[in-house]
């Protein structure tokens, strides 16, 4: 896959809401769930885009909430947005992460060079970074189709 077509479509994902991700049923590929809010001026209308990551051999997740946020947010009425406005800590109901600062290409990658080397294909590493988790990802290709609202509701079910 093109690097230069690759960052430009996670470019395209800046700063919209992650509302799912996670390996696909088949677990092969790695899906992130992507709801794209369009400005009220233009004529687009808001959607939401599955961002799979094929051929995905490594994905890590990890929290980019600060610990002391963490200390304030494991009350369980913070997992609803109901229960948890009125409360001190991250509201984890809200249901969905700001994907800021974003989606970047790691270009030196050794690990995505050593997949590349031992399955005769080429893999990218890359880094998407929101407002509670940090994934990385290493995968071959990616692919970015619309999908229906609620997709994501069905595929955690």
């Amino acid at each position: 896959m093109d690097t230069a077509v690759l960052e430009q479509m996670l470019d395209e994902a800046f700063d919209h809401a992650v509302v799912h991700h996670g390996y696909t049923s088949y677990m092969r590929d790695y899906e992130v769930i992507v709801y794209a809010t369009a400005d009220p001026s233009t004529a687009m209308e808001s959607s939401y885009k599955r961002y799979l990551f094929r051929y995905c051999v490594e994905a890590r997740c990890e929290t980019s909430v600060p610990a002391e946020t963490w200390r304030v947010s494991m009350d369980d009425r913070l997992i609803e947005q109901e229960t948890g406005t009125e409360l001190d800590g991250y509201v984890w109901g809200v249901k969905w992460h700001c994907l800021f600062p974003g989606a970047r290409l790691l270009p030196d990658s050794e690990d995505a060079r050593r997949w590349s080397n031992v399955l005769g294909i080429d893999f990218h590493e890359v880094r998407l970074e929101t407002n509670a988790h940090n994934l990385t990802l290493i995968f071959s290709d990616l692919q970015v189709s619309e999908v229906p609202a609620g997709y994501a509701a069905f595929v955690t079910e």
